[in-house]
């Protein structure tokens, strides 16, 4: 067997250092997609708003339907369910 060589302690310290450096700039930039996607969001709920569009309305709609399916679920369709049951 081949002998893994030795990675001096200062340059372990330099790849963590780099790599924290890295997801950082990557952090960032995912921040301004989301800020992007929000703007977006936000433009388009005006839109909506201001075509006459109920948008709390359409909300509790939506629960209910949510809710319902929710009751009317079997035992067993739930991963968890089936998780438990194992």
């Amino acid at each position: 067997m081949e002998e893994q060589p030795q990675v001096s302690k200062e340059e372990q310290i330099g790849f963590h250092k780099g790599a924290l450096a890295t997801l950082a700039k990557e952090r960032e930039e995912m921040v301004k997609i989301v800020q992007i996607v929000e703007q977006l969001m936000q433009a388009h709920l005006k839109g909506l708003k201001d075509l006459g569009v109920d948008l709390e309305a359409e909300a509790k709609k939506a629960a209910e339907i949510m809710k319902k399916a929710q009751e009317q679920k079997q035992p067993g369709e739930d991963i968890a369910d089936r998780l438990g049951q194992a």
